[in-house]
């Protein structure tokens, strides 16, 4: 017998005095099965979550592995090293590792419902607008060696070393923080909100800055870099195409180079894209849809992380040197030999 005894089948009467009697009952036996059917829901929605938030990170796990296996590659050649192109290359690999990195960790604390120390997100939080601006910049330099490599061929080598090449780097990576550290100015002179203490929501960007002034600051900032990286890239696929235009020998090479560029300026388009991001979160947000959350990750993997990983992997693959020593650290050494092949300035 059910351990309700003769109430399974009878009603019981609240006992509010102000409400009818049709108001009142309400079949127990409808009671047992709404709180069998909520208990069964919520152990049911442990591991169906759990798995789903395996499915979403397991994207950025992959390209996480290939990203590190590339930079391994990078560096177990010495002509990796001192070759100034794979130099900037591995540049540009290691500051979007480091966004995919920061950018992961925010969506697991989210997934997980963790609500972090306020200086513990502004520290992560920096690290991923800082790396992020570092692409566009690197694509830029990457895109004039190619076309001093073109256009002044005899030059290249004196101009292009990698001693000149490390101080450009590190230009870059100081031009990229001094969006950073106006931002952690702003943001210590105009929030009241102490350091210390836990934050009331996941942390996040806009969670963050969430100040008028924050968006402005960086509308201005992503204006003056993009637009001056376009500029950049076009004028050297300009350039190179006059150059090949005008040679007799050496059109494969240049072709080739022209091609490196183009992709540089797709690449450039794909993290323009990332710049839709806020925009279309907080349209999510307005709207309070019930799979918000899913439809900001989907735009996160798509907007983000695909432009940051695949355009570097497809960069490293049509490369012939690089390719080779890619798929032998892939394939865990599987492949007993790679194949030398001559590696060219140009």
């Amino acid at each position: 017998a059910p351990p309700y005894g003769t109430a399974w089948n009878q009603t019981r009467v609240c006992g509010d005095a102000s409400s009818t009697e049709m108001q009142c009952l309400r079949p127990l036996r409808h009671q047992v099965l709404e709180y069998k059917a909520k208990t069964t829901k919520n152990v049911l929605a442990v591991p169906i979550r759990t798995f789903m938030s395996f499915l979403s990170v397991s994207p950025c796990l992959l390209f996480l592995y290939i990203n590190t296996i590339m930079l391994y590659s990078l560096k177990s050649k010495p002509v990796f090293r001192e070759t100034s192109r794979y130099i900037l290359f591995g540049n540009l690999l290691f500051a979007d590792t480091i966004l995919l990195v920061t950018s992961q960790l925010l969506y697991i604390l989210a997934v997980a419902g963790l609500f972090v120390i306020r200086y513990i997100c502004v520290v992560i939080v920096l690290v991923a607008i800082f790396t992020s601006a570092v692409s566009p910049l690197n694509l830029s330099v990457m895109s004039l060696e190619r076309y001093v490599a073109i256009c002044y061929p005899l030059r290249h080598a004196s101009i292009v070393t990698p001693g000149t090449t490390g101080v450009v780097i590190a230009v870059v990576w100081i031009l990229c923080s001094l969006n950073t550290i106006i931002k952690l100015v702003m943001l210590l002179v105009l929030e009241s909100m102490p350091l210390d203490q836990f934050m009331q929501e996941f942390c996040s960007t806009s969670e963050l800055f969430h100040l008028k002034i924050h968006n402005q600051v960086d509308n201005v900032f992503i204006s003056i870099v993009f637009m001056t990286v376009g500029f950049i890239i076009i004028y050297s696929y300009i350039a190179m195409m006059m150059v090949a235009k005008s040679a007799s020998s050496g059109k494969d090479i240049n072709t080739k180079a022209r091609n490196t560029v183009l992709l540089h300026l797709i690449q450039l388009g794909l993290s323009l894209s990332s710049t839709l991001v806020p925009t279309i979160v907080s349209a999510l947000k307005s709207r309070a849809m019930d799979k918000a959350t899913q439809i900001e990750y989907i735009v996160f993997i798509i907007l983000i992380i695909l432009p940051r990983c695949l355009s570097p992997l497809i960069y490293g693959l049509r490369d012939k040197t690089f390719r080779h020593i890619l798929m032998y650290h892939l394939t865990c050494g599987l492949r007993c030999t790679v194949e030398p092949i001559k590696i060219s300035s140009y």
